[in-house]
């Protein structure tokens, strides 16, 4: 018999708690855990574009919970509530993607005033303060396997190498490679895997007002399979880093 006062597994599959799950990466790792039965729980700041994925996905995969919460995390208001709704949801969270994140582009020298903060907020501190919220948790519950769950951290070839006009946006994702660091060394004893993610360009909203070849740049779901694959291990197996780039290379 389950104890009433412990986490949950929604309708038997896995719980998958994405942050920026509206569009791009968020919203293809949503739609691959969707369609192999597993259970989401959604972030976004934009209420109208994440509901609208929300009721697309429960159409879809009607065999699967899909909750969903539209929050600022940039803020600590928004990161705060949003993890207080995880928590009240009572679930065992089995994957935590942390992907909400901002692109500006700009050099240290002249971008414009406030733009590293900017980028930290939602590129760092989101994913920083969210998990901060959560790993109390994740560090109590297990599985039948004995893990305890798995967190993917997005960060990007900006998080490896300077490129130009880079600036805050390459450092505040710098700054998350550090964090996934950390985080991987401190959660080895605790059976939590901490999987760092970067990718070279993807074809989401932030190149689709370009004039670049879709076929030269890669696809959201190509991210999304490789993050699916990495959490179907077993527990003595852990993928430290994911580094994908484009056939012909970094743009």
């Amino acid at each position: 018999m389950s104890n009433l006062n412990s986490p949950l597994r929604g309708s038997g599959g896995m719980n998958i708690v994405i942050t920026g799950a509206s569009k791009g990466i968020g919203r293809a790792v949503a739609e691959i855990f969707a369609a192999n039965g597993h259970n989401l729980y959604l972030c976004s700041r934009n209420e109208v574009a994440l509901y609208k994925t929300m009721q697309e996905l429960i159409t879809k995969y009607p065999g699967i919970h899909v909750k969903a919460k539209a929050r600022d995390l940039s803020t600590r208001e928004g990161v705060e509530s949003f993890g207080d709704w995880i928590l009240n949801n009572s679930i065992n969270i089995d994957v935590l993607v942390n992907n909400a994140g901002l692109f500006e582009p700009g050099s240290v020298y002249n971008e414009p005033e406030g733009a590293l903060d900017r980028m930290l907020a939602i590129n760092l501190y989101s994913a920083y303060h969210l998990t901060r919220k959560l790993i109390s948790q994740m560090m109590e519950q297990s599985d039948f396997h004995g893990s305890r769950g798995h967190i993917f951290n997005i960060c990007s070839i900006a998080s490896l190498n300077a490129y130009d006009n880079g600036g805050a946006y390459s450092i505040s994702k710098y700054a998350m490679h550090g964090f996934s660091k950390n985080l991987r060394e401190e959660m080895k004893p605790y059976a939590i895997k901490v999987t760092a993610v970067f990718p070279g360009a993807v074809y989401t909203d932030s190149w689709s007002g370009s004039d670049i070849n879709p076929k030269r740049i890669m696809e959201s779901e190509d991210i999304a399979k490789l993050i699916y694959t990495s959490a179907q291990l077993s527990p003595m197996a852990c993928v430290e880093d994911i580094v994908i780039r484009p056939q012909l290379g970094d743009l």
